[in-house]
Order: C-alpha cells, then sequence, then structure tokens
C-alpha cells in the first residue's frame, strides 16, 4: 500500500521551486542542476510547503515544468533518496518523507515553573496574566451564586444549564441561531477537542490539518492514534489554500479536519469569509467534519480589523462543522472552561461518551465564566486583553526587526502569536541555545507533522517594554551562538538554477 496521503502537481512543485529563488551573490560557485533542485525540494519539505507523506510528480512530469532533462530530475530524487527526505516503491512513485532523528525537541510550550521566572523569559506559552479586576469579581459572583448548586450531585455532563444557555445566546446574537441542547461545556478547549477526536477518529483514521498547525492540539491527535494529514498554508497571513484543501479532502478523505480560522495558531491568519464557505462546501461534499477552534477569535488587535461570520454560519445547523470555543486564550488560561457548539444528536453522542473519561466540568469556573458574560465583566476583561496583547506585540516586533533584521516574518492583526522564519537558522538549535542565554522558545517543527519547519519558530505576545528588548536581544545571541557552531544552522535556500 503506498505510504502517500496528498499529492503534489508537477505546475505546482515547479511554481514554489522557482519561489524560492534567491540571486547567486558575486563570486559564488554554480551548483550542478540536479543539486539544487534536490535541495530545493529538500528545503520545501523542512519549513512545510510540501507536507511530508506527499507524493511528487513523476520525473518526466517535473522535467517538462522545469524545462530540465528527466536525468536532472531522477539524479535529484537519487539524492533526497540517499538523504531520507524521499521514499519510493515501484507501482507506488515517489515521496517526502524526513530522516530518522531529524530533531522534534519536547520542549518549549509547557509552562515554566513560576520559580524559573527570574532567570528565564518564557516565550514558550502564549498566555498572558489574568485580567484583573475581573477574575476576583468573577470568583467572588460565583461563589454568592454557588448554594444552590451545593445542595445537587454536581455532576453536569453537558455543563451547567445556565452556562449553556448564555452560550447558545452569545453565538444568536452573533446571526447564528442556536439552542442551548447545540452546546457542551468542557474542561477547557483540549477537553473538547479531545472528546471529538475520541467519538469521530478511532485509532487509525486520518485527521487532516494545517501545517503548521498548534502543537498541543497535533500531540493530542497523535496519542489518540490518527493519522494526520497535513495542508501546507499559504505563505505569510495569506491562510488556507483551497486548492490543497480540495485535493487532500478528495484523496485522503479524511474522517475530520481541524483549523482555525480566526488568528490562527501559530501564523496569525485570518480566513476571510469566502475561503470559510468554501472549506464548508468542500468538507461536506467530502464527508468530512470540521471541527473548528475559535479560540482567538476574539483577539483581534487592531481596531479596523472587520470579522468575518464564525465558520459555522455556513453550517448552521452543526453537522459539518464542530466548534470549539475556550475562556482560556480570551480570559485566562487558568479558566479552564471550554465550550463545543453542534448538533443536537452530535452534542448528545459527545456527552454520552464523556462519562467513561470525564464526569464534566468543575462548577465553580463555570458559574464565574457565566458571571462575566452575564454582567458585562467579559467585554471588559477581552478590552484590556486586547490592549495587552497589542502593546506586547508592537513591543516584540520592534525588538525583533532591530536585533534580528535577517529574520522575516509577517505581523498579524490578532491572535497572540508570530510565526518567524529565521534566516536559515534551525530552530530546533536555537531553542536549545537559547535556555542557555536564559530565553525559552519553541522552534517551529514542533507546529508541524514529521519534522517540517525546521527553519522557524513561534514568538507569543506574552511580554513588552523592556523585558521584549531583553527577549530579542538573548534571541540574537542564541542565533550567534547557532550561526558559529559548525553545521548548526540550516543551509539557506540555493539558487535553483536549470
Amino acid at each position: 500500500m503506498a505510504q502517500w496521503t496528498s499529492a503534489v502537481g508537477a505546475a505546482q512543485l515547479a511554481r514554489q521551486l522557482q519561489a524560492q529563488q534567491r540571486p547567486a551573490g558575486p563570486g559564488s560557485r554554480r551548483q550542478p542542476a540536479y543539486r539544487a533542485l534536490a535541495d530545493g525540494i529538500r528545503l520545501l519539505v523542512l519549513e512545510g510547503r510540501v507536507a511530508v507523506a506527499s507524493r511528487l510528480p513523476a520525473e518526466r512530469e517535473l522535467a517538462v515544468a522545469l524545462a530540465v532533462s528527466r536525468t536532472t530530475v531522477a539524479a535529484a530524487y537519487e539524492a533526497l533518496r540517499a538523504e531520507g527526505f524521499l521514499e519510493s516503491r515501484r507501482g507506488a512513485g515517489s515521496w517526502t518523507a524526513v530522516p530518522a532523528g531529524n530533531p522534534l525537541p519536547a520542549r518549549g510550550l509547557e509552562p515554566l515553573p513560576p520559580e524559573a521566572l527570574g532567570s528565564m523569559i518564557d516565550l514558550g506559552c502564549a498566555s498572558l496574566p489574568a485580567p484583573e479586576p475581573w477574575l476576583t469579581r468573577a470568583v467572588q459572583g460565583a461563589l454568592e451564586e454557588l448554594p444552590p448548586y451545593a445542595h445537587t450531585h454536581g455532576d453536569y455532563p453537558a455543563g451547567l444549564p445556565a452556562l449553556r444557555q448564555m452560550i447558545a445566546d452569545r453565538y444568536t446574537a452573533d446571526g447564528i441561531p442556536t439552542m442551548p441542547e447545540q452546546i457542551m461545556v468542557t474542561t477547557g478547549a483540549m477537553g473538547a477537542i479531545d472528546a471529538i477526536c475520541h467519538l469521530f477518529a478511532g485509532r487509525g483514521e486520518r485527521i487532516a490539518v494545517e501545517s503548521p498547525s498548534y502543537a498541543n492540539i497535533l500531540q493530542l491527535m497523535r496519542e489518540a492514534g490518527a493519522r494526520l494529514v497535513p495542508v501546507a498554508m499559504e505563505e505569510g497571513l495569506g491562510g488556507w489554500d483551497l486548492n490543497r484543501w480540495r485535493q487532500v479532502l478528495r484523496d485522503a478523505a479524511p474522517r475530520l479536519g481541524y483549523v482555525v480560522a480566526d488568528f490562527h495558531n501559530p501564523t496569525g491568519a485570518l480566513a476571510d469569509e469566502d475561503r470559510r464557505r468554501a472549506l464548508v462546501d468542500a468538507a461536506r461534499s467530502a464527508g468530512t467534519v470540521l471541527v473548528v477552534d475559535e479560540t482567538m477569535r476574539e483577539l483581534h488587535l487592531d481596531e479596523d480589523v472587520a470579522m468575518p461570520r464564525p465558520v459555522c454560519a455556513f453550517d448552521p445547523a452543526g453537522s459539518t462543522v464542530l466548534t470549539v470555543g475556550s475562556a482560556s486564550k480570551a480570559f485566562w488560561a487558568g479558566m479552564r472552561i471550554g465550550w463545543v457548539r453542534a448538533a443536537p444528536d452530535v452534542i448528545r453522542s459527545l456527552v454520552a461518551a464523556r462519562a467513561y473519561a470525564d464526569m464534566g466540568t468543575p462548577v465553580l469556573e463555570q458559574l464565574a465564566v457565566n458571571w462575566l458574560m452575564r454582567t458585562g465583566g467579559w467585554a471588559e476583561a477581552v478590552r484590556l486583553r486586547r490592549e495587552q496583547a497589542r502593546e506586547n506585540r508592537d513591543a516584540l516586533v520592534a525588538a525583533v526587526r532591530r536585533e534580528l533584521p535577517e529574520w522575516e516574518f509577517s505581523v498579524p492583526r490578532g491572535g497572540l502569536t508570530l510565526w518567524v522564519r529565521t534566516g536559515g537558522l534551525s530552530g530546533s538549535r536555537l531553542a536549545v541555545a537559547g535556555e542557555g542565554v536564559g530565553v525559552r522558545v519553541p522552534s517551529g517543527p514542533r507546529f508541524g507533522v514529521d519534522g517540517a519547519f525546521e527553519g522557524y519558530v513561534r514568538l507569543p505576545f506574552t511580554v513588552g517594554g523592556p523585558v521584549a528588548e531583553e527577549a530579542a536581544q538573548r534571541l540574537a545571541q542564541a542565533a550567534r551562538l547557532v550561526g558559529a557552531g559548525a553545521g548548526a544552522g540550516m543551509e539557506a535556500p540555493r539558487t535553483f538554477v536549470a
């Protein structure tokens, strides 16, 4: 059986190779054409522009698209096979791979212990401190409303009725009529997606994911036994590549698709309404259920951002689109309240399955979130969160541009993360060197499938002012250490010479 899960066409691959070309510097040595082609494909795989386990075009097809000889393509493919970046089987073709032992560091996203914060700048966890005084007020309000619930068993597998109604009313006010029967309250967004994966995607099922995507969700799906099918994002803040999504949905027939439409983590991209509608239509046609992560939706940082309608607006019944929301990003990571919006029969199935893993979500925290949403405290707290994240973003962007001018990124208009190309340096080695100089940063491979995005790091908007300045200076120090190490840096793109 073929090991590839998607395919890249000859014309598409030729365009990507041509787009990455750089002018050769004065006095630079001309490479053999096959070597430049092999290096170009290898870099596309490492950066996630071509997904791992993608079937490459036949040698003759790619030769025609690039206007080179078939011998050149055959030699490039053979070089990639020798390096572990390509696998082949007679009758099945050739597909991309990543060599065994390619660095996939496990560090960088777990919260840093509070006692270590004095000596280490933590850029691993994209979470901000609580927006006081609203956390304290919410907990006090919840305590006042707790006594009637204390006289019950306290188990509400679908969530407190009052909070389910409140969340449903918020969707209705957003133009998407929703009943409380379409809402299940969960223990954070991770709890919601874990429940969905166990219900819809058993061990061995395919799940299509954006490439890059949110690292913790990718790991959750791996541990559930899913087969992840990466779908490359467009460059910068372009967002979804609908042609690639249609191809993957058609060829791989994934049971689920996981997407972040609103200020994507890690790139910050915001999908427009046309793409939302088109992706829902494609998923419906393919029989794929879309899991849409809305945890960043309220974090639009620029005042003039025109927010598109939620993805579920194009599937209001909730049969194709399962929407996941959370208080953790918009309010505080310590408030472990999430929710799922779906069709009533899906909610009933999720609730029934939950009894064997997670009896319910803490009542006091549900009451606190309900109090915030009912009193207007939620809107005020989110406004404070936006102001803080915007200030941090602007400070971090200015500091990185000054200290690391060779690093490339597009500034997102919302969310909590900056996706940075590191000028040809290895993100994994930057993460290791960073910890040595007092800055903790997650490397790009954490956000890809099978080792992609080695040339990237993710920087969150969690520090500002002098701390952002210091963080950029320490990152620059780490970059110098990596750049000076023999073989430590990932090679920069070489010019492809036909």
